[in-house]
């Protein structure tokens, strides 16, 4: 059975990178959200095995996401994803409930290694 991921950025571009690195690894991905809410809303209806999510996003952004995913399911899985000097932010997604982060511009076999160390 194929892991069903989400994946969550406001930008496409960035989407559709993540989903090619993934769907090319033999993953499934279910759903993308531009924004935490609609991260939220898509987590609710697709209950994915996986999040990939963005920090830094219009509306609501990621660590706020994480934090309303993992009120809804305590068991969610979530990957940060962040530009490079925002470490202060990635410590606050882990404390938020995130399991790991990938560091943008991505690395295939660094996303894929995060994707396979989280959903062990």
């Amino acid at each position: 059975m194929k892991n069903k991921i989400l994946i969550v950025d406001d930008a496409a571009f960035m989407r559709m990178m993540i989903k090619d690195i993934l769907t090319k690894n033999g993953y499934d991905v279910v759903g993308e959200a531009e924004n935490g809410g609609k991260a939220v809303e898509k987590y609710k209806e697709l209950n994915p095995d996986l999040v990939i999510m963005d920090i830094t996003m219009p509306e609501v952004d990621g660590i706020q996401a994480v934090r309303e995913i993992k009120r809804i399911d305590d068991d969610a899985k979530i990957i940060m994803c962040s530009a490079m000097g925002q470490q202060a932010m990635v410590i606050e997604s882990i404390q938020a409930g995130a399991r790991d982060f990938i560091v943008k511009p991505f690395q295939a076999e660094r996303v894929l290694e995060a994707v396979r160390k989280v959903l062990l």
